[in-house]
């Protein structure tokens, strides 16, 4: 069964990263990208960019009447230049992991619950009011990764996101991390989309992996 049509890719990304009780999100610098990558994505897949050279090209304006994709979709088409791939991770992610969490927001799969820490410093989490939608989307990860079913366009997204962000714990928390890890890059790398759209999952695949991995290296170095 494919995960719910109705939750984008970024949403997707957010239920499995957010803890069922206390909506605590896991891994929150690497998700807020792969959210990021996975709008243009959805874009791609949608027929609305391109990318050509790991430049951004736009293909058509038009809505696609999904409040956070189409704000993604404004934002490439007000710009004159084609950017690259990690450029646009980089500059829509704040605006993508928020626009994800709305959604969820919306459709009721998460509720927000407001505390303070301290007594003093609000904070905001997001536990889960109705599982269906991250069960239905855990299920079909395993039947392509962990079985031997083959992977729809949108399946195969997610775990290439996934891949590129190293997020492989999130989606396999209990399962032996070096055979996920050889399962999600044969998915990620195999040819089970149209060109056009391997093009834009490749892209956003490499240039989540520079990112993270510069990220890592960064703070690594200053933490030493």
């Amino acid at each position: 069964m494919e995960p719910p049509r109705e939750t984008t890719l970024g949403e997707q990304l957010l239920l499995l990263a957010l803890d069922d009780e206390s909506g605590t999100e896991k891994e929150s610098a690497k998700v807020a990208l792969a959210v990021s990558a996975a709008a243009l994505v959805e874009l791609a897949l949608a027929r609305r960019i391109d990318v050509t050279g790991d430049k951004v090209t736009l293909l058509d304006p038009t809505p696609l009447g999904e409040p956070a994709l189409d704000a993604a979709l404004a934002e490439i088409a007000g710009r004159d230049k084609p950017g690259g791939t990690g450029d646009w991770i980089n500059r829509l992610k704040g605006d993508a992991v928020a626009g994800a969490r709305s959604g969820l927001l919306d459709k009721g799969l998460v509720r927000e619950e407001r505390k303070k820490v301290l007594g003093l410093f609000p904070v905001r989490r997001y536990p889960e009011a109705d599982g269906s939608a991250e069960a239905a989307v855990r299920r079909r990860l395993d039947e392509v990764v962990l079985g031997d079913e083959s992977p729809d366009d949108r399946t195969a997204s997610l775990v290439a996101l996934l891949h590129g962000a190293g997020l492989h714990r999130l989606a396999f928390p209990d399962a032996d991390r070096a055979a996920v890890k050889k399962a999600m890059a044969e998915v990620a790398h195999g040819r089970w989309s149209a060109e056009a759209v391997r093009r834009v999952i490749e892209a956003a695949e490499n240039a989540l992996t520079v990112i993270v991995t510069t990220t890592v290296v960064t703070t690594t170095t200053m933490n030493g």
